[in-house]
């Protein structure tokens, strides 16, 4: 064997390419190259059958007047200002509870884990069933206690909380496990020091938890961020996004122009637009941490 082919074969970096070749061409063809074709096509009218005519911005100019794109953008942000601080504020609390030496903690933990692994449509089913204005259980004990259930899944005022409550209640114990683990990354010679110092649980909280544990809070906040921004499942099973899309969302309507109208140009443009949205809320945070940190 000649030493160029001997130097081939004992290459690293050759082989690596070569291991690496599959993953690389599966990510061109069914990430990068959907990713810029989709981008073409937000320029276009492309309807699934005709071909796509390049109309320029024409898609993005018609979201200004688009009543129903401006609904479910509010009701987007809306979902996001609710969920994304009970869904940081909750799971903290919950971890610093459930980060206590008690016999049987592991048992709390576990439970507020339950609804993680339990799958988004279950879920959504089976709090359909609990926000039922007839028979669910939510307006049941609402009636023992004499107040009057309102119609959750029917009524504009109440459609979209329902969805929320659903989302924190099955999201709430996964960022509190996140939580869980930076708290027990913590150095425990920080809280004995607090101790001698006869310093209270709020002090401890706020002078040594809080400030330690900012690397995970940012993560915590800019996936919640992300997943508030992505909400689909929820809203199709618990209400399909209405009444009159009092509970539709970006994602929500993003499918519908693309499968059911077979708007394809058009909701390429709005998929677009919610990237944009949430890489700009993304680099708030970072920017908003790297002051805090300074």
């Amino acid at each position: 064997m000649g030493k160029g082919r001997k130097k081939v074969v004992y290459n690293d970096a050759f082989w690596a390419g070569i291991f690496l070749l599959p993953s690389l061409i599966g990510l061109v063809i069914f990430t990068i190259y959907p990713l810029f074709k989709s981008l073409y096509l937000s320029f276009t009218d492309w309807d699934f059958v005709h071909k796509a005519n390049f109309i320029g911005a024409g898609n993005y100019v018609k979201m200004v007047s688009d009543t129903k794109f401006l609904r479910v953008l509010q009701n987007t942000l809306a979902y996001t200002a609710v969920t994304v601080p009970v869904l940081i504020i909750v799971p903290l609390v919950l971890a610093v509870a459930l980060n206590q030496k008690i016999k049987g903690i592991r048992f709390f933990r576990a439970a507020y884990f339950v609804p993680v692994i339990a799958s988004t449509v279950s879920v959504s089913l089976i709090w359909q069933w609990m926000f039922n204005a007839d028979f669910g259980m939510v307006n049941y004990i609402l009636g023992v206690l004499g107040i009057p259930g309102p119609n959750w899944l029917t009524d504009k005022s109440f459609a979209l909380p329902a969805v929320m409550f659903t989302s924190i209640w099955k999201n709430v114990g996964y960022n509190m496990m996140l939580f869980l683990a930076g708290l027990q990354n913590i150095p425990g010679d920080y809280y004995e020091v607090a101790e001698l110092e006869k310093i209270t649980i709020l002090q401890k909280f706020r002078y040594i938890t809080v400030p330690l544990l900012k690397p995970t809070t940012l993560f915590v906040t800019i996936i919640t961020i992300i997943n508030s921004f992505q909400v689909f499942d929820q809203v199709v099973i618990m209400t399909g996004g209405g009444p009159a899309r009092h509970s539709s969302v970006l994602v929500h309507y993003i499918y519908q122009n693309a499968f059911k109208f077979y708007n394809m140009g058009y909701a390429c443009a709005l998929g677009w637009v919610l990237a944009a949205i949430i890489f700009i809320l993304t680099l708030i945070m970072f920017v908003i941490n790297g002051r805090s940190d300074g």
